[in-house]
């Protein structure tokens, strides 16, 4: 009777093993990120969201793209240049999802879907219907969570800095695919409400000016930035750049605004004559004041 035995206990034991539960993905709400993006980082990491934009008179869009700074994955801004089609928000949207950001440091895992358009309504609510194309990258879920709200940082700033929304109300964006609600963005993220910039997104330190590979008179070089700790101390390198080899020109310390107005900002004024540089700046941790912490870096050209 063992053979008669074998053949029962194979079939069942294959159907056992087809029974196995696969892992489903965490799924959150855009309006509710998960502690991944609202739990204490390391020191000096932002508590609050950026400033809203203001209103511009140029043809410049602010685009958010995301970047490492040491351990953690947070928010920084360029300027790009766009056409006149389309409404700001399309415009700064389109180049999130379909160019490449000036900082090689930056990215997105956003793809350009073949249908976007944006409006806004009186309430200061934008919305964003696109195509189920544009979520075509495999991330995870933190990393899901950062794309939808690099496209509220940046939908939220093509819209101010347009003059397109009240900036002194609260502004929120909502997300329909194909015309719908509840889709799932990239297997992690469910879409439709609406949102809001989250807290503790942006960059602990951002250079803000000059952008990577921009070009600048020599003279007086301003250097201009934002950092998530008011008040704390900053350090600075200038680093020229011959042939490819890098040395320190000049540095120092410098100190981010505490002021109300102007709470985080650090502005730098060096002196630099023509040639390639990369600046440098990072917080000094109190305990640790030699680590360098949360460096941001940008490339650019004096004429």
């Amino acid at each position: 009777m063992r053979p008669g035995l074998l053949l029962l206990v194979l079939p069942a034991a294959i159907v056992l093993s087809g029974c196995v539960a696969t892992p489903q993905p965490v799924i959150t709400n855009s309006n509710s990120p998960s502690l991944l993006l609202t739990s204490p980082a390391t020191p000096g990491a932002p508590t609050t969201s950026a400033p809203l934009e203001t209103t511009q008179a140029s043809n410049k869009a602010p685009v958010y793209w995301i970047g490492r700074s040491d351990d953690n994955m947070f928010l920084y801004r360029e300027f790009r240049d766009v056409s006149d089609q389309d409404n700001p928000v399309t415009r700064a949207l389109r180049v999130m999802m379909s160019e490449k950001p000036l900082d090689p440091d930056f990215f997105t895992p956003w793809q350009n879907p073949k249908k976007l358009a944006t409006s806004i309504s009186g309430k200061n609510v934008i919305t964003v219907d696109l195509s189920d194309d544009a979520f075509n990258s495999n991330v995870d879920a933190a990393m899901a969570e950062r794309a939808i709200q690099q496209l509220v940082y940046t939908a939220t700033a093509a819209g101010a800095s347009a003059g397109l929304i009240d900036a002194g109300q609260q502004i929120q964006v909502v997300v329909l695919v194909d015309g719908h609600t509840d889709y799932v963005a990239f297997n992690h993220v469910r879409l439709g409400s609406p949102t809001s910039r989250s807290a503790g997104m942006v960059a602990p330190v951002w250079i803000i000016d000059p952008q990577e590979g921009t070009s600048v008179q020599d003279g007086t070089v301003k250097i201009n930035g934002r950092s998530t700790a008011p008040g704390g101390m900053l350090r600075w390198e200038i680093l020229r750049i011959d042939g490819g080899a890098k040395t320190v020109y000049l540095n120092g310390n410098t100190t981010a605004s505490a002021d109300a107005g102007t709470s985080g900002l650090f502005s730098l004024p060096v002196n630099l004559g023509p040639g390639s540089y990369e600046v440098r700046v990072s917080q000094v941790q109190d305990e640790n004041p030699s680590h360098d912490l949360n460096v941001d870096t940008r490339g650019f050209t004096v004429k």
